[in-house]
């Protein structure tokens, strides 16, 4: 030992040295969730019910960091850390700032749940790409109960030639239902697939108020848009202005162009299209 060195040096090295006499000795399992449960970062979840069933919601303190169903609890947790690579445990009841975020909620006269309006939730994205991230966060901005497309998410991003990136970036999406993919639709107004299956989709749907039925028919029939011949504003189907037009007010467009060629204005609010000027 270096008389001459300050004791705090002299601490150091014996600890580094200490440590080096460690060798391989691997720490036992506990320790690095006991670590993380002391520090804060770690992952707990809880089950929640859905309309699409029970699904698991991992979180942390930086946020509701998975939403996924799963057929029991070790399933869901082999899940988890197959996709992240960290621990997680059971948390019990979900925290205060999330439990009103989604909940069951049955209608009147029947069975059926509904998807509660989305509080506002902190969301955890790490390990995401800023492409992905925006993507995720413009579909946060879609109103609930209403439908975009996959080249509306592109067009809103600045990336209008990326609606297949898009689609892949929404296919990942680790916190669905709460990160609203399910109200992201193809272009012509078709469902689309979804993370959890097109039936669940679907479900989601329906349990906001959209009828996936209806949006397969104007889709089928060419429909896109539906203007008002009083205002000359068009819109999405589900925009909630478009659902105020009387029907016989009510006028059916296959493109923005041909809106626009008949003298028609797109919405301010749901934006089907870049608006002149």
């Amino acid at each position: 030992m270096n008389q001459d060195e300050p004791l705090s040096i002299q601490a150091s090295r014996e600890l580094v040295q200490r440590l080096r006499e460690l060798g391989q000795v691997r720490a036992p399992e506990t320790v690095l969730p006991t670590v993380l449960e002391q520090i804060g970062p770690g992952d707990l979840y809880a089950p929640i019910e859905t309309p699409i069933g029970t699904v698991f919601v991992a979180f942390n303190d930086a946020g509701v960091s998975a939403v996924m169903p799963a057929d029991d609890v070790a399933a869901f947790e082999r899940a988890f850390r197959a996709r992240f690579a960290r621990p997680i445990r059971p948390g019990g009841q979900l925290p205060g700032w999330l439990r009103g975020g989604i909940w069951p909620n049955a209608r009147r006269g029947g069975s059926r749940t509904a998807l509660a309006r989305i509080a506002p939730t902190r969301f955890d994205l790490r390990g995401l790409s800023e492409f992905e991230r925006a993507v995720l966060l413009k579909a946060l901005e879609i109103p609930y109960g209403e439908v975009r497309t996959y080249g509306w998410v592109a067009r809103e991003i600045d990336r209008p030639g990326a609606v297949r990136a898009v689609g892949s970036a929404l296919g990942r999406n680790p916190i669905p239902l709460l990160i609203p993919c399910h109200r992201v639709v193809r272009g012509e107004g078709q469902i689309g697939q979804y993370a959890f299956g097109r039936d669940a989709k679907c479900a989601a749907l329906a349990a906001e108020g959209v009828e996936p039925e209806q949006l397969e028919a104007l889709a089928r029939s060419g429909v896109r848009y539906l203007g008002s011949d009083t205002t000359r504003i068009y819109c999405f189907p589900t925009c909630r202005h478009a659902r105020r037009i009387a029907e016989r007010h009510r006028v059916p467009f296959r493109s923005a162009s041909a809106a626009t060629t008949a003298g028609y204005r797109p919405c301010k609010v749901c934006r089907p299209a870049l608006a002149a000027g």
